[in-house]
C-alpha cells in the first residue's frame, strides 16, 4: 500500500489529509478493486507507537485511486450525518497505520505504516499486566479462556461476558456494527504484530477464537453497538510462547 500525507509533515492539532493506495508489485500503475469487507472497502487502525491511543475509521474512495481520510484540526469537528469518518492527532510522536482490506479476487492484506507527527509526545504508557476485565459507558466486559492457557501457534477460544448494572447483556440487545456483533483489534506492544478477529455468536453467548502466530503482550479493543453508540473497551492479553508442533489457523 503506497502512502501519502498532505501535507508531508503532519502536525498534532493541524488539519491534513491520509492517502492509502493499493498497488499490484510489478504493476503499479493498475487500479485495484476492493470487495467490500464488513461493509467497508478498508478499514484503518491507527494506534499510537505505545498503543495508549486507538482509532477504527474507514477512508473514503477518491477519483485518483486512493482511499483518504481527513485529519481533524483543533476545533473542527465530525461532518455531521457522516459520523465518526476523520481522525485527528492531539499529540506529537510516533504512530502506526494498518490498513486491512481484501482485493478482488485476492486474499485479506493488512499493511502497516509508520506515522511521525510533529508536535510535543505524550508520555509513553507501558502495558504489562493482564487486564481482563474493563468497564466503558457502563459495561463491564469480561474475557475468559476457560482456565486455558493462552499460547502462540495454540488454538485459543475466549468467552466475552458483558454485563450492564450486574446483569448480562444478551447478543440479542446488541446492535449490528459493521456487519458484525462485535470487533476485536489486537496488536503486541513491541513487535506489533496485527490481528482483527470477530467474534461470534454461540446460542445466546458470544465467544471469540483465534490464533496467535507469535508470543508477546497484546493490547486488545473490543468494540459493539447499543443504541446507536459505539462502546470501545480495552483489555491486555499476555500470550506465552507456545510448545513446538502447535499448529492453528486464524479466524
Amino acid at each position: 500500500t503506497a502512502f501519502t500525507a498532505n501535507p508531508a509533515r503532519l502536525e498534532a492539532g493541524k488539519s491534513g489529509m491520509l492517502s492509502f493506495t493499493p498497488k499490484i508489485k510489478g504493476n503499479e500503475s493498475a487500479p485495484v478493486p476492493l470487495d467490500l469487507v464488513h461493509e467497508k472497502k478498508m478499514h484503518l487502525i491507527l494506534v499510537s507507537d505505545d498503543l495508549s491511543w486507538f482509532d477504527h475509521i474507514h477512508p473514503e474512495y477518491s477519483a485518483t485511486g486512493s482511499y483518504d481520510i481527513k485529519v481533524l484540526g483543533k476545533g473542527e469537528n465530525f461532518t455531521a450525518g457522516r459520523g465518526h469518518n476523520g481522525t485527528r492527532f492531539d499529540v506529537g510522536g510516533k504512530y502506526w497505520a494498518f490498513t486491512d482490506y481484501k482485493p478482488t479476487g485476492g486474499l485479506n492484506q493488512v499493511n502497516k505504516t509508520e506515522l511521525n507527527v510533529a508536535g510535543t509526545p505524550a508520555k509513553a504508557v507501558a502495558y504489562t499486566q493482564s487486564k481482563m476485565t474493563t468497564s466503558i459507558d457502563g459495561y463491564s466486559i469480561t474475557f475468559d479462556p476457560h482456565g486455558s492457557a493462552i499460547a502462540s501457534g495454540a488454538h485459543t477460544h475466549m468467552h466475552i461476558d458483558i454485563t450492564e448494572k450486574g446483569k448480562r447483556l444478551t447478543p440479542d440487545k446488541i446492535e449490528n456494527y459493521l456487519g458484525a456483533k462485535a470487533h476485536v483489534v489486537m496488536i503486541e506492544t513491541t513487535i506489533k504484530e496485527f490481528l482483527h478477529v470477530h467474534p461470534e455468536v454461540v446460542g445466546d453467548e458470544i465467544e471469540m477464537e483465534t490464533t496467535f502466530a507469535k508470543p508477546g503482550t497484546y493490547r486488545g479493543w473490543l468494540q459493539f453497538q447499543t443504541d446507536g453508540k459505539v462502546h470501545t473497551a480495552d483489555f491486555v492479553l499476555n500470550v506465552e510462547e507456545g510448545k513446538t508442533g502447535h499448529e492453528g489457523h486464524n479466524h
